[in-house]
């Protein structure tokens, strides 16, 4: 099939086009509406899959939750370097809200080393003992956002379940065949906002995506 070339130059044009033909491509009534909807539609302009429009899941707090949090000056954390890069710094002075991955961190390593665990998981139990010690920019709300990692969702459900207070938003979208689908259907099942993919799809570039569509929202409609 062969598609005409268009005459877009600049990155705004290029997206507000995107935009345009995910909404004509997707009529009404659409599965999603209001804040959801343009969620959703950026997450199928990162990826081109319309199947998401079947797949994602959203607790009923979760766009509340999380656009009050990023208007409260939100720390986000992810589980990957791809997603705090793609969440622009940017989008998220304004706000005053900050996103940091804790990967590389010279106590995640030992940690992962010493109990022999993942990264990732090692990763989520410093997030959250800094959260418990209020020593994690100032105690401010928390975004979890996991594109990658099972493990650090499914140990963020460890937390959970043994007491820790409720993040203000969960992205849950690991990718992959082994626990990812497993994990998001364990936080999906908790007293927690979540915005999640179900089954195997997910990734960073998609969890990123979430987060900027909520930093745009917040921002216009302060």
């Amino acid at each position: 099939m062969d598609f005409p070339l268009q005459n877009f130059f600049s990155p705004d044009e290029i997206e507000a086009e995107s935009l345009r033909i995910i909404d004509a491509e997707v009529p009404q009534p659409r599965p999603f509406s209001g804040v959801k909807w343009q969620i959703v539609r950026r997450m199928i302009h990162t990826t081109a899959d319309f199947e998401l429009l079947n797949l994602v899941r959203f607790h009923p707090d979760a766009v509340d939750s999380g656009l009050k949090a990023l208007r409260s000056g939100a720390t986000i954390v992810t589980d990957t370097e791809m997603a705090r890069q793609g969440i622009p710094v940017r989008r998220l002075e304004p706000l005053g809200a900050t996103v940091r991955c804790l990967m590389n961190d010279e106590r995640v390593v030992a940690r992962a080393r010493a109990e022999h665990i993942t990264r990732a998981t090692a990763a989520v139990d410093l997030a959250v003992d800094m959260a418990v010690n209020v020593a994690l920019d100032k105690a401010r709300p928390i975004i979890f956002v996991v594109g990658n990692a099972p493990t650090a969702l499914i140990r963020l459900v460890e937390h959970l379940d043994q007491g820790m207070p409720a993040p203000a938003l969960v992205v849950a979208m690991p990718v992959g065949f082994v626990n990812a689908a497993q994990s998001k259907a364990l936080i999906m099942s908790r007293a927690v906002p979540f915005i999640a993919i179900e089954g195997r799809k997910g990734g960073s570039a998609l969890a990123a995506s979430v987060v900027n569509a909520l930093c745009i929202v917040a921002r216009e409609f302060s």
